[in-house]
């Protein structure tokens, strides 16, 4: 495929029509289309325009903010492009940001919350990133991963009457964007404000594994009690989270419209355009994030420094251990500054070769870290592959995971079938939860 081509990929065309007013409206039954073409939220200004006219309004966005960010289908290639290119190597230019779009419409616009990462999406994981002001147009830009809290400070809250969200997240309930949003929709609710989620596609919505999150094991990288991959939209998750009184501030408690993407579906397979955060570099990385991640803070790294993170793994440690012939060696770089094991041979597994369709059939893959743990345990069986627990005695693979569940079976030798038949009661009982949320075809 020379060029990227507009198109989507899916089985049934259905299409969702009108916007959803407040978390207790039922979700809008689509139907039969000819036009395919898939239409983002924020590309349907007519449908949220009208609520912004003679409001101060605040965005939740970042560098994914794209206006009809075009998303691609992946065709028959496993050999994925990187972010930011086309298929021919050049650089995409690309179109209107969200904050562009609403000022060049008249809307005022009074300050930009940004997530981790911050709004250019630059920052190391988990850095405090400072406010600031956008070049471009003098707006404030007001960080969310400032050092204190989670939530919004006070007299941020009375710069704005409206809150818009447009930002493209992977659907991994540890990838933090979300929990950013869920704290502003909790701001909202208490200071009276009304939320507007522009929706778009999730690239991992087409299924749904992993454990569920004990309310114990809440953290930066988990709040709510969802699978790790959870299938659904923030528009349908913001519902989730207003109805099902997960907000401080009460049930129902926040004022919620949800403008849906047109012609989507939960099988639509999507290509983004942009990185939605510094590691996640290419398609392959965002389809195999779910079970890499697990690696993070062991003793073995997933990649961060080098130009496939969340694509490899190794470690110093693998040396010598058969089928970990793929050697790397981590550097600092933008997003993955002083990354683990900077600067040091590591030896372990390259995961770019592995067919896109099987990664998608295998869903979260726990033979990876199954392996790994292994490996390194029978050479070096004193040391602690999870690292080191906190003050409360939990790991970090026990934040990510959502109990310590996950890392004791490992240790016990339990195979990855096993395990993952631990969570199958767990992983129906919320599919008949989300099933009342959803606002596109499964």
């Amino acid at each position: 495929m020379k060029n990227r081509l507009l198109i989507i990929l899916f089985t049934v065309l259905f299409i969702v029509c009108g916007c959803s007013k407040k978390a207790d409206d039922e979700a809008i039954e689509p139907e039969a289309i000819e036009d395919e073409t898939l239409v983002l939220g924020d590309e349907r200004f007519d449908e949220y325009l009208p609520y912004l006219k003679d409001k101060r309004v605040a965005l939740f966005t970042n560098q994914t903010g794209i206006v009809g960010n075009v998303v691609y289908g992946l065709g028959d290639s496993n050999d994925l492009i990187p972010f930011g290119y086309d298929f021919n190597g050049n650089a995409l230019e690309y179109g209107e940001h969200i904050l562009d779009a609403l000022i060049d419409r008249g809307v005022d616009v009074t300050c930009v919350f940004s997530p981790e990462h911050g709004f250019r999406g630059t920052g190391d994981a988990g850095a405090n990133i400072d406010d600031s002001i956008d070049e471009k147009t003098g707006v404030p830009i007001l960080s969310l991963y400032a050092e204190g809290s989670n939530y919004p400070a006070l007299e941020d809250m009375v710069r704005f009457d409206t809150l818009v969200v447009d930002m493209q997240d992977v659907g991994i309930r540890y990838y933090t964007y979300y929990i950013s949003m869920y704290y502003l929709m909790d701001a909202c609710a208490q200071n009276n404000k009304t939320v507007i989620i522009l929706d778009r596609p999730n690239p991992n919505g087409f299924y749904v594994d992993g454990p569920i999150l004990k309310e114990e094991y809440h953290s930066n990288v988990g709040i709510l009690p969802i699978p790790v991959v959870y299938g659904m939209t923030w528009g349908e998750l913001a519902t989730m989270i207003n109805k099902e009184d997960w907000l401080e501030a009460g049930k129902d408690s926040c004022d919620l419209i949800v403008i849906p993407c047109e012609n989507y579906t939960h099988q639509t397979k999507t290509d983004l355009i942009v990185r939605p955060s510094p590691n996640l570099k290419d398609m392959r990385a965002v389809y195999l994030y779910s079970s890499t991640c697990f690696f993070e803070n062991t003793l073995v790294t997933v990649g961060r420094g080098t130009d496939y993170p969340f694509e490899i793994y190794g470690s110093p440690y693998l040396e010598g251990v058969e089928e970990n012939e793929y050697t790397f060696i981590p550097v600092s770089m933008d997003g993955a500054t002083s990354p683990v094991f900077e600067d040091e041979a590591c030896y372990g597994v390259n995961l770019r070769d592995i067919p896109i369709e099987e990664i998608w059939n295998n869903q979260i893959n726990l033979e990876y870290i199954i392996n790994a743990y292994k490996q390194i345990h029978e050479k070096y069986p004193d040391k602690d592959f999870f690292g080191t627990p906190d003050d409360r005695g939990y790991y970090w693979i026990d934040y990510l995971s959502g109990s310590d569940s996950l890392r004791k079976m490992i240790i016990d030798g339990k195979s990855a079938s096993e395990i993952k038949e631990t969570w199958q009661d767990d992983i129906e009982s919320f599919k008949a939860l989300r099933s009342k949320y959803l606002l596109y075809s499964e």
